[in-house]
């Protein structure tokens, strides 16, 4: 089985018709949980609660296939709430894919990040993915 990209890639034959747009550029919006834990671990003190954003961004650039990650302010709040070395172990996470309204952005879409839950870690594990319908 050929991959997306290889498809979408590859020359189209005489009378063919170009491939549909991929599901990325629909708008979604979706709860995740995070296990910023695993993705902390051997990090030193100091630079746990940068990492975590960074980490929080390209998890997001990996889910919504979008570029432009914006993180909300609530989001970094509730990462740096306990400190610089103390992030929480998990953190349930509202990724939506949104549509760019400024003019000269490169970008048609943009990932914006919001808190979903704000509960300790132990109240997110075992949560699934879920698609939110009403925003």
């Amino acid at each position: 089985v050929k991959s997306l990209k290889q498809h979408l890639d590859r020359p189209m034959a005489k009378g063919e018709q170009a491939p549909k747009r991929p599901r990325a550029q629909e708008l979604v919006t979706r709860d995740y949980t995070i296990n910023l834990h695993k993705r902390l671990h051997g990090i030193t003190f100091k630079k746990k609660a940068p990492r975590a954003i960074r980490e929080i961004k390209k998890f997001a650039m990996l889910m919504m296939k979008t570029s432009d990650v914006r993180v909300d302010a609530r989001v970094n709040k509730h990462i740096w709430k306990s400190g610089v070395r103390n992030v929480p172990h998990r953190v349930r996470i509202r990724l939506s894919r949104k549509r760019n309204e400024d003019e000269e952005a490169t970008e048609k879409l943009y990932t914006l990040v919001q808190l979903a839950l704000d509960a300790p870690a132990d109240k997110c594990k075992g949560l699934q993915t879920e698609v939110v319908t009403d925003v």
